[in-house]
């Protein structure tokens, strides 16, 4: 495992085209914008998992807008976590 330390407002990159930024430092809790291609499906880990308990981890999903989440997803995120990668990385650039 690679270890990064970075600060508010820093990135890291991963390959040419995702981008995790750091917005936000809060006690324990960080807050994370990632910017990533639509077809980069990019979700929580409990959130991939209940997709993957509920069968949706095969070539379709992979396929699916990530930034549309669907019925399965939804019910897993709270009202403001329902912006895509590029909506969240769109608005911490601002």
């Amino acid at each position: 495992m690679l270890v990064l330390s970075r600060q508010r407002d820093e990135s890291i990159m991963i390959g040419d085209n995702i981008e995790i930024t750091i917005i936000d430092v809060r006690g324990d809790k960080v807050r994370l914008g990632i910017t990533a291609p639509p077809e980069i499906p990019v979700h929580r880990k409990e959130i991939y998992e209940a997709i993957r308990r509920e069968g949706g981890g095969g070539s379709e999903s992979r396929r699916h807008n990530q930034n549309s989440p669907t019925d399965s997803q939804r019910k897993y995120l709270p009202a403001e976590l329902e912006l895509g990668a590029e909506q969240i990385g769109r608005l911490y650039q601002q």
